[in-house]
């Protein structure tokens, strides 16, 4: 009876020796979600084909670390809760690497960073608000305290425009709701709409997104205006989100993105699609 204890002890140690040996997949094939629409990181041509910062990324690095990348287009909102579901295995979609987030998924290491910030009608009367172009830190509650101060009397009571689920849509939860109304929208595009056709006085994304969308016929007609924020919920810039049970994909990327950065490519990169260097030093 002992004997047969001790067996039946031995084979279920065993077993899990191998299924934790199991568990170590070996990554050949791997599918990305993106948005889409969320310019220059990701967009979708007129011919239906994806491309963007995001998309060359991959192309890149993906070769480097021997895995075949493939994207999907997928709502925003919604993106983590597929990732957790199995429907695809990476995300890359300017998602910032947030406090919040790093309870959920992992990421790998950041790409982008870029701090968040206002645009405005240039002919408007928020054009030139208080602190423009200077970084505000929300780690430094002086600065921020000194920053609001600043904006309320102009942004009381005007109406702001933000893509639902983002780290703009938190930092104006959290330290805008009582001056201003603020108005959610699924896709980025559809905010500037409605601030180009004076349905809301103002919107917020990165100052990255901004390079793309006010360098379009439309988008010309609107300027940056306010501080530049950055820290804090904000997180420490823009990673490809993973699984945290996938550790072995999540070291694949880290390496291609070492790669491409110590031999110039994600600053190559950058410039191309940003205009300017937002590689994290």
């Amino acid at each position: 009876m002992k004997l047969s204890t001790l067996l039946a002890t031995a084979v279920v140690a065993l077993s899990a020796v191998l299924g934790g040996a199991a568990q170590a997949k070996e990554w050949k094939k791997v599918v990305i979600a993106t948005e889409g629409a969320y310019p220059p990181y990701n967009l979708t041509q007129a011919n239906g084909k994806l491309a963007g910062f995001e998309i060359d990324l991959a192309a890149n690095i993906c070769p480097r670390v021997h895995l075949e990348c493939t994207f999907i287009a997928t709502d925003w909102n919604g993106v983590i809760p597929g990732l957790l579901a199995g429907k695809y295995d990476a995300i890359m979609d300017g998602m910032s690497i947030t406090p919040k987030r790093l309870k959920v998924i992992a990421f790998s290491t950041p790409y982008t960073q870029s701090p968040s910030t206002f645009a405005v009608m240039k002919k408007g009367p928020l054009a030139n608000m208080p602190d423009t172009g200077k970084r505000v830190s929300l780690d430094n509650p002086a600065q921020m305290d000194a920053a609001i101060k600043a904006l309320t009397p102009v942004l009381k009571g005007r109406t702001v425009g933000v893509q639902v689920s983002t780290i703009q849509a938190d930092l104006l939860n959290k330290y805008f709701k009582d001056i201003m109304t603020i108005r959610t929208y699924g896709k980025t595009e559809e905010h500037d709409l409605d601030l180009y056709a004076g349905r809301v006085d103002l919107v917020m994304a990165s100052s990255t997104y901004f390079v793309a969308s006010l360098n379009t016929p439309q988008g010309k007609q609107a300027e940056e205006s306010g501080p530049l924020f950055v820290g804090g919920l904000l997180g420490q810039g823009a990673g490809v989100g993973l699984r945290k049970t996938d550790p072995e994909l999540k070291a694949l990327f880290d390496k291609g993105l070492a790669e491409a950065k110590a031999d110039g490519t994600l600053k190559k990169l950058s410039l191309k699609w940003f205009k300017t260097d937002v590689v994290p030093q």
